[in-house]
């Protein structure tokens, strides 16, 4: 079984909006049922379940019924952090999946995943027990001085670089291991940490898988801005 974990448990507090951004409504409808619409309709995906943010558990369930989205089989709350979040959702599906089932994490703010990317993340998955969305970095890093922070005298060679970001896959059984065990022993949860350095801290290797450019992440106003055009882009028919 493939299962979809989608994390909608933030505020948005730098989108400066008066309700969470995932349930900002784009065009008539809210940016997490873009998200979920994505994962609806591919036919490798079996189940989703939803880490939604404490108090829209109903709406999002009225929302789902309204868009039609049928796999949707399980939305809990989610917690203080975005790993808790996870692990939150990782842990509700115990019951549920096996340990070789795959489990695909993605940020709900996401709402432009490419059904490619999710074929290859899954059966990269499939092949090697993890797949990240990845893409080359296509700009120069250097990196800052220590004693003169307005200067640099080192270059990271972007060759040496990729973006990680989600959809990204586990199978079910190995995420179990390395959320109890993170958590136990504090590793990889705190800050900006998510699934894919957590794993990398627990000495697991990373494969890599196809990624896109209009999977971008909906954190600020002009994030939104980017999204509504390509939405109007994917809307004009006169475009070759």
């Amino acid at each position: 079984m493939n299962v979809a974990v989608i994390i909608a448990g933030g505020s948005g507090h730098r989108m400066h909006q008066d309700i969470p951004k995932q349930f900002l409504n784009v065009y008539d409808k809210p940016v997490l049922l873009y998200t979920l619409e994505g994962f609806q309709e591919h036919p490798d995906i079996d189940a989703i379940e939803v880490v939604c943010i404490e108090g829209w558990e109903n709406v999002l369930w009225a929302y789902a019924k309204q868009f039609g989205i049928t796999k949707l089989r399980w939305v809990i709350p989610g917690g203080s952090t975005g790993q808790e979040s996870i692990r939150n959702g990782v842990y509700n599906l115990k019951e549920h999946c096996t340990a070789d089932d795959v489990i695909i994490i993605h940020d709900g703010i996401r709402p432009l995943v490419d059904g490619n990317v999710l074929t290859d993340v899954i059966e990269v998955c499939k092949e090697h027990g993890n797949g990240v969305t990845s893409l080359p970095y296509n700009e120069q890093i250097f990196v800052v001085d220590e004693n003169d922070p307005t200067t640099t005298r080192q270059y990271i060679p972007r060759e040496t670089l990729r973006r990680v970001s989600t959809p990204q896959a586990y199978t079910f059984g190995k995420l179990v291991w390395a959320y109890e065990k993170a958590f136990a022993e504090g590793i990889g949860i705190y800050g900006s940490s998510y699934t894919n350095t957590m794993m990398v801290e627990l000495g697991e290797t990373l494969h890599f898988a196809k990624g896109s450019d209009r999977n971008i992440k909906l954190t600020t106003r002009d994030d939104l801005m980017m999204f509504k055009a390509y939405l109007k882009t994917e809307r004009d028919t006169w475009l070759k």
